[in-house]
């Protein structure tokens, strides 16, 4: 019996590392031009983007979405 694969291109990744990626890639100084999110512009981290991405569904969206698009980038690099 043959396993399904995920269709979904996030499936296995954590928003820990989604977050990580980004802000290493992008530096949190662009990360909040491109998300105008607090977590991104005022006095940010990976612990206190994590806390609030992971209450705030539509922010996590944003970022997820910001992942995906920047995911060719990552291959590249």
């Amino acid at each position: 019996m043959e396993k399904q694969q995920s269709k979904d291109p996030l499936h296995g990744i954590t928003l820990q590392k989604i977050v990580e990626q980004l802000a290493d890639y992008y530096g949190f100084d662009t990360l909040g031009e491109l998300i105008p999110i607090k977590c991104f512009t005022a006095n940010p981290s990976v612990k206190s983007s994590l806390t609030f991405l992971r209450k705030t569904d539509w922010a996590r969206k944003k970022v997820e979405d910001l992942y995906l698009k920047t995911l060719p980038k990552f291959t590249k690099s």
